[in-house]
Parts: C-alpha cells; sequence; structure tokens
C-alpha cells in the first residue's frame, strides 16, 4: 500500500520491496491498481481487521501486492481530497467503505469503477437507482434497510418492557444514513408505546451531557445505529452507558463484546470479503453497473448477559432463545 495506512498493513501485504525482482518479472500480465476509501479511524483494530479480510481475500484469489497488483489505501481525514487523489491515479476500481466516502468519490468521478460496503439503503441515498441493475460505474453490498431499525426498538423494549423514551444518538456527519433510521423507528415506537428523540452529536465532549441529560427521567433507553465515529468512540460511549445504567442496542458487534447489552446488525467483516470478489470480477473485465447490489440475508443478534445483570435487568426467555449468542 501506499500512502497513508501503510506501516499498518505492511506485515499482511509484504510491501514491493519484499518480492524478489526476479519473482516480478516473471509476471506476464501488468500490474493493476486498487484504491481504497476507508470510513473509520486509521488506528483502530476493528477497521484494520476490515481491511486485512479485503486483503486477505484478494490473495486468496490470485491477486498480490507487489506482483500483479498495487493497493492506495486512504482513511478518512481528508475524504474528499482523498476520493480526488485516488481517482486521479486511475485506479482499475476503488473499495469505498461508508456512505460519506461514497458520496465524495460519486462527486469526484461518474466513470471510475468503485464497489462499495457499509452503505445502508443506497437506493434511497441516491447512490444506485436500482439494486438488481445499478448501472453506472458502482455496485456493492447493501448494509441495513431502514426498515429494520426498528427492530431495534422491538429488541430494546422487550429487555425493558418498561421502556417509555428511546434517544437515538449518531453523527449525522459521519452516518448520513441515520436519518433514514429515525423515521423508521419512529414508525415502530407509536406501537410499543414509546417515544423517540433524534440526538445528533457531532463531537466526543457531546456524549456525556446529552446520555446523563437523558438519563434523569426513568424509563429511558438508547439506540446507536451503525456510524464510524460512534465505533471509534465505543470505550466512552460504554463507560456512560453504564454508568448512567441506561439499556442500549448497538448496531455495531464489537459494542456487544465489550459490554454492550445488545447487538443486531449484519458482518461488517464480511463485507469486505465479499468485496474482494466483486473487485476481482472488475478486474478481469466485468461492468460494476452489471454486478447486482448484494443485500445481507443474516442478522446475527448477541445479547451480553453480564450487562444486563449489571443493569438490574432480566432479559425474557424468549430474548435469550432468539439471539445467535449470549455472552456471560
Amino acid at each position: 500500500m501506499s500512502g497513508v495506512g501503510r506501516r499498518e498493513f505492511v506485515g499482511l501485504l509484504g510491501g514491493a520491496a519484499a518480492w524478489p525482482l526476479a519473482a516480478v518479472a516473471q509476471q506476464p500480465e501488468r500490474m493493476r491498481r486498487v484504491g481504497v476509501l476507508m470510513n473509520g479511524n486509521e488506528r483502530d483494530s476493528v477497521y484494520q481487521a476490515y481491511v486485512a479480510a479485503f486483503v486477505r481475500s484478494l490473495q486468496q484469489l490470485g491477486w498480490q501486492e507487489g506482483q500483479n497488483l498495487r493497493i492506495d489505501l486512504r482513511w478518512p481525514s481528508e475524504i474528499g481530497a482523498y476520493a480526488a487523489e485516488l481517482v486521479g491515479m486511475t485506479p482499475d476500481v476503488i473499495l469505498c467503505s461508508g456512505s460519506g466516502s461514497l458520496a465524495a468519490l460519486l462527486r469526484t468521478t461518474s466513470s471510475v469503477k468503485a464497489v462499495f460496503v457499509l452503505v445502508s439503503d443506497p437506493v434511497a441515498q441516491g447512490f444506485v437507482t436500482n439494486l438488481a441493475h445499478p448501472g453506472g460505474n458502482v455496485t456493492g453490498f447493501s448494509a441495513f434497510e431502514p426498515s429494520m431499525a426498528g427492530k431495534w426498538l422491538d429488541l430494546l423494549k422487550q429487555a425493558s418492557p418498561s421502556l417509555t423514551r428511546v434517544a437515538v444518538i449518531f453523527n449525522p456527519d459521519t452516518s448520513p444514513q441515520s436519518k433514514l433510521f429515525v423515521p423508521a423507528i419512529e414508525a415502530s415506537a407509536s406501537s410499543l408505546a414509546v417515544q423517540v428523540v433524534a440526538a445528533p452529536v457531532h463531537a466526543t465532549g457531546e456524549f456525556e451531557p446529552l446520555i446523563a441529560s437523558f438519563s434523569r427521567r426513568p424509563n429511558g433507553g438508547l439506540i446507536f445505529p451503525s456510524d464510524q465515529f460512534l465505533t471509534s468512540q465505543r470505550g466512552l460511549i460504554l463507560e456512560l452507558v453504564a454508568r448512567y445504567r441506561l439499556p442500549a442496542v448497538y448496531a455495531s458487534e464489537t459494542f456487544a463484546r465489550n459490554g454492550g447489552l445488545i447487538y443486531y446488525g449484519t458482518d461488517w467483516q464480511n463485507q469486505f470479503r465479499q468485496a474482494a470478489i466483486y473487485v476481482d470480477r472488475i478486474l478481469k473485465g466485468a461492468n460494476a453497473g452489471d454486478l447486482p447490489v448484494q443485500q445481507p440475508t443474516k442478522f446475527p443478534l448477541i445479547v451480553n448477559l453480564g450487562t444486563a445483570r449489571a443493569l438490574g435487568i432480566e432479559l425474557p426467555t424468549s430474548l435469550l432463545l432468539s439471539a445467535d449468542e449470549v455472552i456471560e
């Protein structure tokens, strides 16, 4: 990988210098170029694992950096500038992670082929016109449909039947798709007798005042949709949620594995593995617009029983039986 983020992955990718010159010379095919526009913190182990999964899948498909492939990786500190930079490198295809990255890329080019991951409802967000035949220069792997957000509220109500208020916390700058989730949660709220409050945050310092204020009235709960900013701040979020003793549901698995009450989402890392298959097909001549946008078919549910006990919540047997995993 060239540019930002190479140090973290040089061991996995084995940079070009690691390959004997004779081995490179033996390759009859031209070097192909793949750009990667990420949406998470470069030093975050979660996002490092995503990139590693993508690279391993490419390797399994016969693509080795330094032999027949060059990977240019950029992280989101200057996402618009990096999108333009990657386009200027004339890559064969770009992997885009997240709605913000994809939006920046599409503002920059309508011709460079791209595969996206971690993008909720790409039709509603205007990235493609049709899932089966996306057309244009992009295709990829959809994350959530907005209707799924109602399930987050339903699970929270099952866990805490006395729930009457819920705050949906997200950063609109890093999670533009959350504007689709809030109406879906509100649509489910009336039948569950729950009041929904959209609670946007833009900086780390806004979490505690918001959560502390919300906790002052009883029967409250929190929903944290998919958002790379939230994921990067998961340690702080989990600490605050525990301190103010609020039940919460999360769209990222790492929260439940580190003390969050409920996770319900999809396998984000698997999207990167699958994306490598589409990138491989494009490198071999396929048009991105002819490849259908894939939607997740499995939505794992993880419940943290230890956290429930700490909150004084007795989870119903039906919820525990429906979970794919119960963390003790």
